[in-house]
């Protein structure tokens, strides 16, 4: 009895660990490779039905710069939506969907204004 009730723990405790490991895997940077600042990123799993709050707050992210992206470890989706809210007098924005954020660490965002196309580099 005490073997089993070992082995059991051992595996909760097991499984755990996994879950935490899986949730981190999800942390990830944003380059701003678009040509403008972005003043607002939103993150979202994928099956959301809308968008949570704004995860730079008050900051930004100028034409080249990189931001970390952290994840409080809740949930064990992999697939998000991301929207970035550019700084520009039309507010313009632009989505990219179901970026798997347990297998890329990098996502490198590019926006051609003029042919009004968004696109993501998943690294």
């Amino acid at each position: 009895m005490r073997k089993l009730l070992f082995i059991t723990s051992l595996l909760a405790a097991s499984v755990a660990s996994s879950l935490a490991l899986a949730a981190a895997k999800q942390d990830f940077q944003i380059v701003n490779s678009t040509g403008y600042q972005i003043d607002e990123v939103y993150v979202s799993p994928a099956d959301a039905d809308k968008y949570g709050d704004d995860i730079l707050d008050d900051d930004s992210i100028p034409d080249g710069g990189t931001v970390n992206v952290h994840f409080s470890g809740e949930g064990g989706a992999c697939k998000f939506d991301i929207k970035v809210v550019y700084e520009d007098e039309d507010e313009d924005e632009a989505e990219f969907h179901n970026v798997n954020l347990c297998s890329v660490s990098k996502v490198t965002l590019f926006w051609d204004r003029k042919a009004g196309t968004t696109r993501a580099v998943a690294d």
